[in-house]
């Protein structure tokens, strides 16, 4: 994204599935939750209806026994943990 205009029609699209469930789990990359495959490949058919001109999009199905196998490694702390510790909170 480069002009305003891709900036525009990105937050368009970002915010089309944010409305329609869809959660972001890093930069650029949402998922969803479907009760079934079927409902999975119904839902991709109206993705390809909301796709701007010169967007791309790529699927992945997976089961939810294969998604609740995701490890999420982390290399350090972040700038966040670094500066908010317990010395931060005050006892009452």
């Amino acid at each position: 994204m480069v002009t305003k205009q891709e900036r525009k029609i990105y937050t368009q699209f970002r915010k089309y599935l944010i409305k329609n469930g869809y959660m972001m789990m890093q930069f650029s990359v949402y998922c969803k939750i479907f009760p079934n495959r079927e409902a999975a490949i119904n839902h991709i058919s109206i993705l390809r209806k909301q796709v701007p001109k010169n967007g791309q999009i790529r699927i992945m199905v997976v089961t939810e026994k294969q998604y609740s196998r995701i490890e999420i490694i982390v290399g350090g702390r972040s700038n966040q943990e670094n500066i908010v510790s317990s010395e931060s909170f005050i006892k009452l």
